[in-house]
């Protein structure tokens, strides 16, 4: 489900018109966030239930910011209802896949699936499955090795993309905290540091209370 934004009333008209036809309109920004709370959950458990859980809370802070379900349409913008996650999946050949996480509220049913998917997408092999038509998502990408400070995507330009990037990088500890480096680039006709500031806030405070 979906309906269009009215732009002619947006507050952000003239910046969606200023910034829509920019050969790489995308801005982005690291930071890291505190998330001792879902490593403390999640001990014991393995690798992918702490990722699944960072995974699962990003997206519902995402679809909590409507700025996040924007998707832009030559001039218009499409107003998602609903969003899900698409991640990079580390193959055991080496190789990289694409796996497709839907969006439940209940975190236990997300959980369920998000696991099987994870697991298949593991043993896959062969092609990748970009669906570049599909785009009430969030690209997902994860470097587990290294904690880093700054990343730069690899892009098509021109490109009609206008779909959200978030990159998690190599939880660490510092000064007793665990903390999880991570990369957000979106499409700047689309949102501003604002709404991206409220993405990190709210994400804060749903990996302070992780579900159990």
């Amino acid at each position: 489900m979906s309906h269009f934004l009215d732009i002619d009333s947006w507050s952000r008209r003239s910046h969606f018109h200023f910034f829509k036809d920019f050969e790489q309109p995308f801005f982005g920004l690291c930071t890291d966030l505190d998330v001792t709370a879902v490593y403390e959950a999640t001990r014991g458990k393995g690798a992918s239930s702490f990722f699944l859980t960072c995974l699962y809370l990003s997206i519902q802070a995402s679809n909590e910011i409507e700025a996040f379900r924007y998707r832009r349409r030559e001039d218009a913008v499409l107003v998602h209802d609903v969003i899900h996650g698409s991640s990079t999946v580390l193959r055991e050949d080496g190789t990289f896949g694409f796996g497709y996480f839907d969006y439940h509220p209940e975190s236990d049913r997300f959980m369920t699936e998000a696991s099987t998917i994870l697991a298949m997408a593991r043993t896959e092999t062969g092609e990748l499955d970009p669906r570049p038509d599909q785009d009430d998502l969030i690209h997902y990408s994860v470097i587990p090795w290294v904690s880093f400070s700054g990343l730069l995507h690899a892009r098509r330009i021109p490109t009609e993309d206008s779909v959200p990037k978030i990159v998690f990088g190599k939880h660490h500890v510092r000064e007793g905290r665990r903390r999880l480096p991570i990369s957000i680039e979106a499409h700047h006709a689309l949102m501003d540091g604002l709404e991206v500031g409220q993405f990190l806030e709210r994400y804060q405070e749903l990996l302070n209370e992780p579900p159990t």
